[in-house]
């Protein structure tokens, strides 16, 4: 259930009802409690239509919207606002029907298709920690949206083309020839590329025989693409192996690289060619957008055909587009990358509309995200100025992780610390980024990520088997547990309050693809259980039964939503810690 949604249908239904069409129906959240849960404040914007005092309009919207069921009060104040305060009884019920329910009474949308590119690592190279924020804040989105029921297509759009790989090519084949098998040769990405680059641009001859490559390649030549297919193959492992580590959902079927759309290239440069979108100039097919002036007055180029005759990433994004919505029908497509390649995917769409591979119902989304930064200010590396690899970021945070554990007083077995390690290490990698603006740029902190307190992955985790701990001491399953709920302290009205928002922030996550949003909620959520359970003791003597019932209730779907959001993120749950 959609709270704002059904407050927002009835203030509609009011506006209506006083003889009022196409009005803005302006609903928030109030600011401060005084001012009850939500706030209407459409009488000002009324005003001016209607010519009359804003707490005047204000009076006949109370007089005819019909809130008695979910409102204790109304009120008008200041200039005009209406005060919604919600009622204890309607929240009871609900909390109740959310019990029975696996996905906590939110309905599905109606559902498109949705094509999300994300990851998009270069195969010819180990992924490294450049990658973790287009990988997990897509994957949360993806999850999300197929949470609310829409058709979503993972794509994720390798780099497995292009001219370096005439020289990876070249290294590998005399690898091989020397008796070598290809996984050993490629253990190590980033020493085998460092290799071929130092071959590249010392050895006599390779440099040509590496351009030879590219050609044979580019002219699929079998034994060629045999080689660079093994290549593709031990390269798509390491990727898999971060992946899992990782708990993302991402698979080898989703694997779109660039080399997936290589057929189409000429079929777009023909096509643009044909429309007279793009033109010949100085020897290169380029697209002249007077969209996008410069301060002369000129306007933007963009480069779909290079004047020897090579493809770019432009022409490869066309056609990926032309796929997307052809052949996948598409309504929306998300792409996450760094903010620096803002422009590009603008142009891009700007190209991908004058030539009509998307309509003007398709929604094309660039998602651009901020850097991860050192304590410096400066891109997270090693202390000797490399990049670090993603996989050993992971194994840190895993290791550092089990550290803390060791010194908390658990009775868990080691085997069971080392899951635990595991499980609040990778989380909390996960939730750091995820917690901050995907927009902006943050910095990386061991310290504050694997903190036990304040908005962290620990924290939150350790809410939920809090929860946990509480039903093995109540010998109820949590799981199939159901009460009647009777939300009467101001403690659990706040809560319940918030849990009923779950539904609201999924749609916010939905449509502005901003994981930081879930973050912040579910951390408002475990702080208001907090409060919750020391206000009001759940399994002590003097508890009646009735209160304990239904404060378990409480528990029990905290403890859900809690698990939902965090499983919409990525990051896994504990039954004890």
């Amino acid at each position: 259930m959609n709270i704002h949604n059904l407050l927002s249908a009835r203030f509609s239904h009011a506006i209506q009802a006083m003889g009022i069409d196409d009005a803005r129906i302006p609903l928030s959240r109030s600011t401060r409690p005084d001012f009850g849960e939500y706030q209407f404040n459409g009488a000002m914007a009324l005003a001016k239509q209607l010519k009359q005092k804003p707490r005047d309009i204000a009076e006949q919207i109370l007089a005819n919207v019909t809130l008695d069921d979910i409102a204790s009060k109304l009120e008008v104040a200041g200039p005009g606002f209406i005060n919604i305060h919600l009622k204890d009884e309607w929240l009871s019920a609900w909390c109740e029907r959310a019990l029975q329910d696996k996905k906590l009474t939110i309905e599905a949308h109606e559902s498109k298709t949705i094509v999300v590119d994300y990851s998009s690592p270069n195969l010819a190279k180990e992924m490294h920690v450049g990658h973790l924020r287009s990988t997990i804040i897509g994957d949360a989105v993806v999850n999300v949206l197929e949470y609310l029921g829409h058709k979503v297509i993972r794509q994720n759009h390798m780099g497995d083309w292009g001219t370096q790989f005439g020289m990876l090519l070249a290294h590998l084949n005399d690898k091989l020839q020397k008796s070598s098998f290809a996984e050993t040769a490629l253990s190590d990405l980033e020493d085998f590329y460092r290799e071929a680059k130092v071959r590249f641009d010392s050895e006599d001859g390779f440099a040509d025989r590496a351009r030879d490559y590219v050609v044979q390649l580019q002219g699929g030549d079998s034994a060629c693409l045999a080689l660079w297919q093994q290549f593709i193959d031990i390269s798509i492992q390491h990727s898999e192996e971060v992946y899992k580590k990782l708990n993302v959902s991402l698979k080898r079927e989703h694997i779109m690289g660039e080399s997936s759309y290589n057929h189409d290239l000429a079929n777009v440069l023909t096509d643009l060619t044909d429309k007279g979108i793009a033109v010949e100039c100085q020897g290169a097919k380029v697209v002249f957008m007077p969209e996008m002036i410069n301060k002369e007055g000129e306007p933007a180029v963009y480069i779909v055909q290079k004047s020897g005759g090579g493809y770019l990433y432009a022409t490869t994004d066309l056609a990926a587009i032309r796929y997307r919505a052809g052949r996948l029908k598409a309504q929306r497509t998300l792409i996450f990358t760094d903010a620096r390649q803002a422009l590009h995917f603008k142009q891009t769409e700007i190209v991908a509309r004058k030539a009509c591979y998307l309509s003007a119902d398709d929604s094309y989304e660039h998602c651009p995200f901020g850097m991860m930064l050192g304590k410096d200010n400066k891109p997270f590396r090693t202390r000797a100025g490399q990049t670090i690899k993603l996989s050993d970021l992971l194994d840190e945070a895993i290791e550092r992780a089990g550290v803390l554990i060791s010194q908390r007083e658990s009775g868990l077995s080691t085997s069971a610390k080392q899951h635990v390690a595991e499980t609040v290490g990778i989380g909390a990698v996960k939730y750091a980024d995820l917690s901050k603006n995907r927009t902006t740029d943050y910095i990386f902190d061991w310290d504050s990520m694997l903190s036990f307190e304040g908005n962290t992955a620990p924290y939150l985790q350790y809410a939920y088997t809090r929860v946990k701990s509480i039903f093995r001491n109540a010998q109820q399953d949590m799981d199939t547990y159901q009460a009647a709920v009777s939300v009467a302290s101001i403690q659990e009205h706040d809560l319940v309050v918030k849990l009923i928002q779950f539904d609201e922030v999924l749609e916010s996550v939905c449509k502005e693809a901003t994981p930081h949003i879930m973050c912040a909620y579910l951390y408002e959520v475990a702080s208001l259980f907090m409060r919750f359970y020391e206000a009001n003791p759940v399994l002590k003597p003097e508890v009646s039964v009735k209160d304990k019932n239904s404060r378990l209730g409480l528990c029990a779907l905290t403890a859900k939503t809690l698990k939902a959001g965090l499983d919409i993120l990525g990051i896994d749950t504990l039954e004890a810690m």
